[in-house]
């Protein structure tokens, strides 16, 4: 999330550029989910300036984005750190995709249980969707998302998961003061360091 529309549009467009520049330059089959990770957040800040554009309410793109956001990222994000990981590391990241499933389920039948619904607060956006045990559920997608970034064997990943937790925190507080909502800068940071990550992993080795 961004401060602005023209914020969200500026950051979604880059963003999203670094990820296709992420799937362009991938070399093995198994780390194209994570590669995709920065479209998938250049993709959702482009939904998000259309819901400032909408100044906020029910529409498609609160809708669309709030699929993203609950139900996608807590099970995207382990199951690509799994599926990139190497053989030794694949067993501890089976608990945080787990928790994933578990957590993507919970928040779907809460989408669908209602319309989502935007409302612009100062600089920021809030969305309306009811979820049960949300102390719980928020656990479980943190533990999810950042836990299986910081489980997983490559440093460059878990650097990756210590920057979107400061980010996390940082947005949180921020968000709360309605001050502005400055999630789309750690994104920008966050694409960079998966492009890093790609450009330095190795091509799957040939079988002769």
């Amino acid at each position: 999330m961004c401060w602005s529309a023209t914020a969200d549009l500026a950051a979604g467009t880059a963003v999203a550029a670094v990820g296709v520049m992420c799937l362009a330059r991938v070399r093995r089959v198994r780390d194209l989910p994570l590669a995709a990770l920065p479209l998938l957040l250049g993709v959702h800040q482009l939904l998000e300036a259309a819901v400032w554009a909408s100044d906020g309410g029910r529409s498609p793109a609160a809708t669309a984005w709030a699929v993203i956001a609950f139900p996608l990222l807590p099970v995207w994000v382990p199951l690509g750190v799994l599926l990139a990981a190497e053989p030794v590391a694949r067993p501890r990241l089976w608990g945080p995709l787990a928790v994933g499933l578990a957590t993507a389920g919970v928040l779907s039948y809460c989408l669908a249980a209602g319309p989502v619904s935007a409302e612009v607060r100062g600089h920021t956006l809030g969305y309306g969707v009811n979820v049960p045990w949300m102390p719980l559920v928020l656990a479980g997608y943190l533990f999810a998302t950042l836990g299986s970034l910081l489980l997983a064997g490559d440093r460059r990943l878990r650097v990756l998961g210590g920057v979107l937790a400061a980010g996390a925190l940082a947005c949180s507080a921020l968000w709360r003061l309605e001050f502005a909502s400055t999630w789309c800068a750690f994104a920008a940071v966050a694409s960079v360091l998966v492009l890093g990550w790609v450009r330095r992993r190795q091509p799957a080795p040939t079988v002769t």
